[in-house]
């Protein structure tokens, strides 16, 4: 049985994580380069513990946000964040992103956030649990997958915001031209000013030229603790290790 426990985000706001579904310092900083905005109507593909969804409920939420994963254990804990923080507006849904759902809203949302595996099948160190492996190797879907359905679902200008590990850049630049999303802005994410990033945050729009804008770098520590800036992005969340 999946032991649950309650992450306060604000005094109102809890995610519910476990073993199987949990989250890191890399959702708080997609949600805050996504730039919602309270007229948005968003889609989340491949949501997990419904974080990003629930981040975005901390200040001037989205007028509708669809939290999308396939796994029926990550929409259970989505459901569970939703109920305990009473907030209207996030809608779970167990889908498959490759397929999406009855009556999607096809071609009608301004923002489709994600936070994709990182690794190609087969590559790097693959936990033994499967809703981990899942989230982490493009096993159920691969970053052409997530360009695609951000496509079907983005009306015309609407932003695409993922984030990857520098490795992939290549990959999730290609993803995006391919599917009619072009990227428009990327920020590069170290540990301090003496180390390499491990991390980027990149926005695409559909239909968009081409033109895109690099952003000062993020540093995630100063000196022994958090920069100043993260501790902004960050406020009262925890990371999971």
């Amino acid at each position: 049985m999946t032991e649950y426990r309650y992450e306060k985000l604000t005094e109102k706001i809890y995610v519910c994580a476990s073993r199987e579904h949990r989250f890191g310092t890399d959702a708080f900083l997609l949600a805050d380069f996504s730039h919602y905005r309270q007229k948005d109507r968003v889609c989340d593909l491949g949501t997990g513990c419904g974080i990003i969804p629930l981040i975005m409920q901390k200040k001037m939420p989205p007028q509708i946000i669809y939290a999308v994963d396939i796994q029926e254990g990550a929409i259970e804990q989505t459901r569970l964040g939703v109920e305990k923080s009473g907030v209207s507006g996030i809608v779970p849904l167990c889908a498959d992103m490759k397929t999406l759902w009855e009556n999607a809203p096809l071609g009608q949302l301004d923002l489709v956030t994600c936070n994709p595996p990182y690794k190609a099948v087969n590559t790097g160190f693959e936990s033994a649990i499967t809703a981990q492996k899942i989230a982490r190797h493009e096993i159920m879907c691969n970053i052409d997958d997530v360009c695609r359905a951000g496509e079907k679902l983005l009306k015309f200008g609407g932003r695409l915001c993922v984030c990857n590990r520098p490795e992939r850049l290549s990959d999730v630049i290609t993803a995006m031209k391919k599917n009619n999303i072009e990227p428009k802005r990327i920020r590069f994410v170290s540990k301090n000013p003496e180390t390499p990033p491990w991390l980027f945050l990149i926005e695409g729009k559909k239909g968009a030229k081409p033109f895109m804008t690099v952003e000062n770098h993020l540093y995630i520590r100063d000196g022994e603790g958090f920069s100043e800036e993260l501790e902004k992005i960050y406020s009262t969340g925890k990371e999971q290790a």
